[in-house]
């Protein structure tokens, strides 16, 4: 499944001198400026002087033998919700291109460049990161790598992240997740996106969408990539990961709401993954998880995200509202309806779901769903019909923002057969599981990678 080489790849060929941070760096430029290709509405900021003199820097330590983690001088995208030292953080926003520059990197890129990270640039996305399917009015949209010439949406909102590893303008990319923002586009374009913990990796120096939803992880080739990216982000140690035992693991299948309206393509990519498992020994349960279909209720006003959005917005909004793109707006306005109260009742009521929630999975080592139920639609259609992309963003951000709602972690792999619409399958996890339920992807990863093309 894997058709991108991986971190651990690209170290290899580091350490042994077959290539270089420089050589790495400029053909990910090459790749960023190529006018036959989606750089131009992948990045938003791009500064390739920056990013050749950290390729020199890690060039330089690598001949004196210092060799700082496994991304030293390794190619990697960030979300434009970063905050870069004396650059203008636009979050995919033409409202915002004209703030002041930020006067420090936040920590995750700070993190980053410790590890040796080359950063090509900061990545398009739903503006505000406030849409799953990845369009933007102002910057363009990426289109996904898989039929291209139909043009279809990458996901978002990390759109432009997913992108920049499909299309060789970086080896991975880090982005942000508050319904599903990292598992969408990795899950629609063949790539691994986790989704981590909330907690454990550091907000500051990034602009918010749901203080209370927002998460920090990365998309890549494999899953081991995605766990060397979590742990350097997140400040902690670096360990091999290892595949759990895939013999008597106990997964399960919910079956309520998150398996309607699928495609048939994820239906047979799917069923094909279960029967996968099971001839691997794995002990697979149907389970129902009433609460699910509560959700949509619990946030009918436009829960904690909208909520959320409306504080942090509401300025701007009253400024330079005529700006935004109006799909975005009409739902942080949604939030200036909610009361204290209301938000109250949301808040409580997250309490009492996850408590429920997490009864009805306990005893099992993990969830496993279809990432999203449909494969990525063609983008035409969604640009011109306002009904047609409300429909698609709310079902394409059903199932991963359960897990949001849920406050766990997730990973998100791809299930499909070589050469077919690419398809994920989410493997979660309640808060702080985030090892194991990476550990358990990996063993899944390598079961479907030894599968019968």
């Amino acid at each position: 499944m894997i058709t991108h080489p991986t971190l651990g790849e690209i170290s290899e060929r580091l350490i042994a001198a077959e290539t270089s941070a420089a050589a790495l760096t400029d053909a990910a430029i090459f790749a960023i400026d190529d006018p036959a290709g989606q750089g131009a509405t992948a990045f938003i900021r791009r500064n390739h002087a920056r990013a050749r003199h950290l390729a020199e820097v890690s060039d330089i330590l690598r001949e004196t033998g210092e060799r700082r983690s496994p991304i030293d001088g390794v190619p990697i995208s960030v979300k434009d919700l970063f905050d870069l030292a004396g650059e203008v953080t636009t979050a995919g926003s033409l409202a915002l291109q004209n703030g002041e520059p930020a006067v420090s990197d936040a920590p995750v890129v700070r993190a980053l460049k410790r590890a040796g990270a080359v950063i090509t640039g900061t990545t398009n996305m739903s503006e505000f990161a406030f849409s799953g399917l990845g369009l933007n009015p102002h910057y363009g949209t990426p289109l996904n790598t898989f039929d291209r010439a139909t043009g279809r949406i990458p996901g978002g909102s990390s759109s432009g992240a997913a992108v920049s590893v499909t299309d060789g303008m970086a080896v991975a990319a880090i982005g942000t997740d508050t319904g599903g923002s990292i598992r969408i586009p990795a899950a629609l374009c063949g790539l691994t996106g986790f989704k981590p913990t909330a907690r454990r990796v550091s907000r500051d120096g990034v602009a918010p969408l749901s203080t209370s939803m927002d998460s920090i992880g990365p998309i890549a080739p494999s899953v081991s990539c995605c766990a060397t990216l979590d742990a350097i982000i997140a400040g902690e140690e670096l360990e091999t990961l290892k595949p759990a035992s895939l013999a008597g693991l106990r997964l399960a299948v919910p079956q309520t709401v998150v398996l309607d309206t699928m495609d048939p393509m994820v239906t047979a990519a799917f069923e094909g993954t279960l029967t996968r498992l099971s001839q691997a020994g794995v002990q697979l349960s149907e389970i129902e998880i009433p609460e699910f279909a509560q959700l949509a209720s619990i946030n009918a006003k436009g829960g904690l995200i909208a909520a959320e959005a409306w504080h942090w917005h509401r300025s701007l909004i009253d400024a330079k509202g005529e700006i935004y793109d109006p799909r975005v707006r009409s739902r942080i306005l949604r939030g200036r309806d909610i009361s204290g109260a209301d938000y109250l009742d949301v808040l409580a009521a997250r309490l009492a779901w996850q408590a429920q929630v997490m009864q009805r999975v306990a005893g099992f080592d993990a969830v496993i769903l279809p990432t999203v139920p449909i494969i990525a639609p063609p983008v035409a259609p969604l640009i011109t019909d306002d009904a047609a992309f409300f429909a698609t963003n709310a079902l394409i951000l059903r199932n991963p923002t359960m897990i949001n709602f849920l406050d766990g972690c997730a990973l998100s792999v791809p299930c499909h057969q070589p050469g077919h619409a690419p398809v994920g399958l989410m493997i979660a996890g309640g808060a702080m599981t985030d090892r194991r339920i990476l550990s358990i992807g990996l063993a899944i990863e390598q079961a479907l990678a030894a599968r019968t093309v």
